[in-house]
């Protein structure tokens, strides 16, 4: 059985990483996923989080994906999201502010709202810093 298989991370906009990795961690709407080389042919969602790929040689790179889909095949594993970042790219502050201003519009009852739409924002932004911080654990920065 090899010992790796090849990965993308594919968002709207471009590729942001395409190579051989050991093995992948991510949230699925069917439940968590740890996706190594011989794995079942798979297609799930993927909840707003960090996605743990795990290169050659143990190193460990983490991504932000904002939901979206993961298939398995048997020499490839893709992941499709509306919105992909390296971890190391976030904006925490940013992300923060976002976070805080839709928490503020949910909270404002007077307020013409979208409740689905606030929530699914409050969600990935959370989300966003929840990878963040996985990825400042695993860098020590």
């Amino acid at each position: 059985m090899a010992s790796t298989v090849q990965c993308s991370i594919v968002s709207a906009e471009e590729e942001i990483f395409s190579g051989a990795v050991e093995m992948v961690v991510a949230s699925g709407t069917i439940g968590e996923l740890g996706i190594m080389p011989g794995h079942t042919p798979l297609l799930s969602g993927v909840k707003p989080g960090p996605v743990r790929l795990i290169l050659e040689g143990g190193q460990e790179e983490v991504f932000f994906a904002s939901g979206g889909y993961i298939e398995v095949q048997a020499n490839h594993i893709t992941i499709l999201a509306d919105t992909a970042l390296r971890a190391a790219d976030i904006d925490e502050a940013a992300a923060s502010q976002a976070q805080q201003e839709a928490e503020q519009k949910l909270s404002d009852a007077q307020a013409e709202i979208d409740f689905a739409r606030v929530n699914a924002d409050i969600v990935e932004q959370a989300a966003m810093l929840n990878t963040l911080r996985k990825h400042r654990q695993l860098t020590g920065n």
